[in-house]
């Protein structure tokens, strides 16, 4: 899978702008403020639904500017195909497949694949249970589109329930207690449906991420630590992986957490509230690793998440965002090294020498919005 072609309009720093890529390595350099990182991020929205940088589509659109499109060519199983999707702040996004609409913007989930690298990913280690939640649900969509669909319902049935039970606290419980059982139904319908889902996949990552940390901490000591990733939900949850065993778990925990909830106004149950515990060794990443075994282990998590798209069947757009400057140079060696065979890899940096010889591909100049072809070789 690779990006042929991106075209931008009005997104972030960028007027308009044609760019042709290639498969390979291309590294875009350039100062900071002057636009590589857009670039890179235009093409992960399109694979994502979103930005690995802001929380909503509002700074995404060039100032002055009513709304951006983001446009690419994209070859995959060597059929070709153009994604557009067009970003309107405080309206509903509107997306296209080879010109034609589609039905819901994230019907385009799917027709692209990309995992980032980028300095932000430092919080899945050190960072809120919401970062490592995100990261689940994001890998999640990428495997199964159709699970976009699933965390929508969950949050539309978990807002519903939190207005309900703040209702409840305000007027002293005098709301209907049996709508509140209808939204139990659905929150723990689409809850069990979510920790089955991010329980496998957890399993199908375990054994790619303790090799991806042993490849890029590359130490005596890393050999000898195990990372590990454990699922900590918010019940205890049955040994059963099954949907409804978990769905029926999670309905008969909220029958019991029903005067917490009603006390509290707020839903207490549920993979809303859960988290992912990083582990080396026997000690919680979060802590008690150092900066170096922190960034280690957000690149394994980041690297097996890649392992994992490609043992699928495709081979993930790799985006290595600004990413070496913030590691040593055996950790830029070993990573380089890691993800060089990759049939597309796009580099930022600001200077060329912090891109590792690896990945010298094509190289891109980017400066006050302009991106032009460096026809000399990314280290000359």
């Amino acid at each position: 899978m690779h990006v042929t072609h991106l075209s931008l309009h009005d997104f972030r720093s960028y007027g308009e702008l044609e760019l042709a890529l290639e498969p390979g390595a291309s590294a875009f350099i350039g100062a900071n403020g002057q636009g590589k990182t857009n670039l890179v991020e235009a093409i992960d929205y399109l694979a994502t639904l979103g930005s690995h940088r802001v929380a909503t589509d509002a700074p995404l659109v060039r100032v002055g500017a009513e709304r951006a499109v983001v446009r690419a060519g994209v070859v995959r199983d060597e059929r070709s195909a153009l994604l557009e999707i067009e970003i309107t702040p405080g309206r509903s996004n509107r997306a296209r497949v080879n010109r034609g609409p589609l039905p819901r913007p994230r019907d385009l989930l799917g027709w692209l694949r990309s995992v980032v690298f980028s300095p932000e990913d430092l919080t899945l280690v050190k960072g809120d249970p919401s970062d490592r939640r995100h990261f689940l649900d994001a890998l999640l969509v990428l495997r199964s589109p159709r699970f976009a669909g699933v965390r929508a319902d969950y949050d539309r049935a978990l807002r519903q329930r939190n207005s309900l039970l703040k209702s409840a606290r305000h007027s002293g419980r005098g709301t209907n207690l049996d709508t509140l059982d209808v939204w139990d139904g659905q929150l723990a319908a689409y809850g069990g449906e979510l920790l089955a889902a991010r329980l496998a996949l957890l399993d199908s990552l375990e054994p790619y991420l303790g090799e991806a940390y042993r490849a890029v901490a590359a130490s005596a000591a890393a050999e000898r630590t195990e990372a590990v990733a454990t699922y900590k939900a918010s019940f205890v949850l049955p040994d059963s992986r099954d949907r409804e065993v978990l769905r029926e778990a999670m309905a008969d925990e909220l029958v019991l957490r029903r005067r917490d909830e009603l006390d509290r106004g707020i839903s207490l149950v549920g993979p809303h509230r859960d988290d992912v515990v990083l582990s080396l060794g026997s000690m919680p990443a979060k802590g008690y690793a150092s900066h170096g075994e922190s960034w280690s282990f957000a690149l394994a998590l980041r690297l097996a998440s890649y392992d994992l798209l490609r043992a699928d069947g495709d081979d993930p757009i790799l985006i290595l965002d600004d990413v070496f400057a913030e590691l040593d140079r055996d950790r830029r060696s070993h990573l380089a090294d890691r993800v060089s065979g990759a049939e597309q890899v796009l580099v930022t940096a600001a200077v060329a020498e912090d891109v590792p010889e690896g990945l010298r591909g094509r190289r891109y100049d980017v400066a006050s919005g302009e991106v032009t072809m460096n026809e000399e070789k990314a280290d000359g």
